[in-house]
């Protein structure tokens, strides 16, 4: 079969690959719309994380040789830890991830847990369905402040993660600011309903939710938080944290990091698909991926989300 093969570092290329196999408790599912994520395109510049040669590729949707259209967790856990126990196998200390410890969806058919299926109704797109996982972060990352009520919101980064975050805190009640520097993605952000939109962060918030993950996008997410905010960093651009440790300790404020989702999140954000507006979402062919991949990651931006389409 056909598939985008991260082979070195900065380097992807379309490749003939097996065809993938199934074991007992496994489905093959036969993609049809994988979206590229930003942890992809920072990611591959360097042995990591992600090891090549690997299919990359967890955001997807697609059918199961016996008919089920599905959208797919990508996270697969022990089952038997502690932190499994609790319901929170996103946090299992030998978790896996499709497309980045196992081979993922950048290809036609992977192989897939199949507890890690949820079930898509038969009037929901498969761009729709690739979109599930993206919102099921912003579910996830929403869930980290929703105790707080916050009314005034902040979103920086203008990508997909910022925008699902903008959705699901819209869809809370929240006022919501979206900072980024690039205009066509604030175009996108104030049709999805954003209150407002910037270029920086200023003013003071409830709650920020930083979806880039530089050191400088962090240290403006805490200064921009009122005494007792929150914020929630998604984004995974650097490791360097940039924040003032002192206005934390006197102001009581929060950081937290939001990695992933429950299962129950996952199954939340599925239903959350039917009503979302996906036409920023941009399909293209699986013979145009390499190309595709190689321009976001060189910073093409009037493309907030494309999905591979096998």
């Amino acid at each position: 079969m056909r598939a985008l093969v991260y082979t070195a570092p900065g380097h992807v290329e379309l490749q003939d690959v097996d065809e993938p196999v199934a074991n007992e408790g496994e489905v093959v599912v036969q993609v049809k719309a994988s979206g590229i994520c930003g942890s992809e395109l920072h990611g591959f510049r360097h042995v990591g994380f992600r090891v090549p040669p690997l299919v990359m590729g967890h955001e997807f949707a697609g059918v199961t040789t016996d008919g089920r259209r599905v959208a797919v967790n990508p996270l697969v856990a022990c089952g038997e830890c502690d932190l499994c126990r609790r319901a929170r196998p996103y946090l299992c200390r030998t978790r896996a991830v499709l497309g980045i410890h196992r081979p993922g969806a950048f290809a036609e058919r992977v192989v897939v847990p199949e507890e890690l299926l949820c079930d898509l109704p038969a009037d929901l797109s498969f761009e729709a369905g690739a979109v599930v996982e993206p919102l099921a972060n912003g579910v996830h990352a929403w869930g980290l402040v929703r105790a707080d009520e916050p009314e005034r919101v902040a979103v920086v980064g203008g990508g997909t993660i910022g925008l699902v975050c903008l959705l699901v805190a819209k869809r809370n009640g929240a006022h919501v600011t979206v900072v980024d520097l690039a205009p066509e993605r604030l175009e996108w952000a104030e049709r999805l309903g954003a209150d407002r939109t910037a270029v920086s962060l200023d003013g003071e918030y409830d709650a920020v939710f930083d979806a880039v993950g530089a050191g400088p996008t962090r240290a403006a997410s805490v200064a921009a938080l009122r005494p007792g905010g929150t914020a929630v960093w998604l984004g995974l651009l650097a490791p360097e944290p940039g924040f003032d440790a002192l206005d934390l300790v006197r102001m009581e404020k929060r950081v937290t990091g939001s990695f992933a989702y429950t299962r129950q999140e996952f199954a939340e954000a599925a239903e959350l698909a039917r009503t979302t507006d996906v036409s920023w979402a941009q399909s293209f062919p699986l013979e145009a991926a390499a190309d595709v991949f190689m321009e976001l990651a060189d910073g093409r931006t009037d493309v907030v989300k494309a999905l591979v389409r096998p």
